[in-house]
């Protein structure tokens, strides 16, 4: 299974692992990059010498392109940028802000610039400004979401910006779901909670387990009404969130309120008090496996749908 993204990283599959706060380190993302996807080392809220550090790691875990997700509203966001073109990434993801200024810096530096995009304007914006490809990320992921699914939004991007590579993202957790990005035109898929299911990813075993036993009516979206949504698995502390959004807290309040919970969630396993940002595919997340097992397993799966989808007579 390969095509021209595969061909654009240097990569075996069009799967790209996603840049998750407080999940994605660089073993992870070594572990994708040997599986034959795309890693990537997830910056936000770390410092910059973590990120070199964790850079530094996964170059001593494999030979194979592994990337950054540069969040560009973080304060060190410049010290990050820096770090990266000095040691030579193969590529970044960016979300957070507008990634049309970081494209030419990235170039000079032999980085290739993957936006991440949750509309129309900014995908032609970044694919008229020299982005080597970009991601479509619908609502249906975890964490922070924009306001269009994944499939619409996939429909409303291809037409607009050919020849780009454009990959799929939001709600995509297996490999039937790859098949049908792939069969919309879709170059390959981002996937992110899918990988919080694996062994070599840090988030904590009891955050783990939580996923692994949650439904599909299990997640949420907070902050939807303030247009700063972020989807996460029902617990007490988006109980609490709801009811202070519903009640007309201040936007500065409730920012308050979520101040470090992804920290708590994902890294600390306070599945309470914490935000366990996932996405809406829940029930096909149910086992924690090697990052290679999971590779195999969803390009076979893939394999198997997209032949199915050969037979059918229309």
């Amino acid at each position: 299974m390969t095509n021209r993204f595969c061909k654009l990283l240097g990569i075996k599959y069009p799967i790209i692992q996603g840049g998750m706060a407080w999940s994605s380190d660089g073993m992870l993302a070594a572990a994708v990059s040997n599986a034959g996807g795309a890693g990537i080392i997830g910056t936000g809220g770390r410092t910059t010498e973590w990120v070199v550090a964790e850079i530094r790691k996964a170059k001593s875990l494999t030979d194979k392109p592994f990337g950054i997700n540069l969040m560009l509203m973080a304060p060190n966001v410049n010290e990050i940028a820096d770090a990266v073109c000095e040691e030579k990434v193969a590529f970044i993801t960016t979300g957070a802000g507008n990634p049309v200024p970081w494209i030419e810096k990235m170039h000079r530096a032999g980085v290739k610039v993957i936006p991440v995009v949750p509309n129309v304007k900014l995908a032609k914006r970044v694919a008229a400004s020299g982005a080597d490809a970009m991601v479509i990320e619908g609502m249906e992921g975890g964490g922070h979401i924009g306001p269009m699914s994944c499939m619409a939004l996939l429909s409303n991007v291809l037409r607009e910006t050919y020849p780009i590579p454009v990959l799929a993202a939001g709600g995509i957790s297996d490999g039937r779901g790859m098949a049908a990005a792939l069969l919309m035109g879709a170059d390959g898929v981002q996937m992110g909670s899918r990988f919080l299911l694996t062994t070599e990813c840090p988030v904590h075993e009891k955050t783990k387990a939580m996923i692994v036993n949650a439904t599909d009516t299990d997640c949420v979206v907070t902050g939807y009404s303030r247009k700063m949504g972020v989807r996460c698995l029902d617990n007490a502390f988006t109980k609490r969130y709801l009811e202070a959004e519903i009640s007309g807290a201040s936007n500065e309040t409730l920012m308050e309120m979520g101040a470090g919970t992804a920290r708590k969630g994902m890294k600390e396993g306070d599945t309470e008090n914490g935000s366990i940002m996932v996405g809406e595919s829940l029930n096909v997340l149910n086992e924690v496996l090697p990052c290679r097992d999971v590779i195999e397993k969803i390009v076979a799966d893939a394999k198997a749908t997209l032949a199915k989808a050969a037979d059918i007579a229309l």
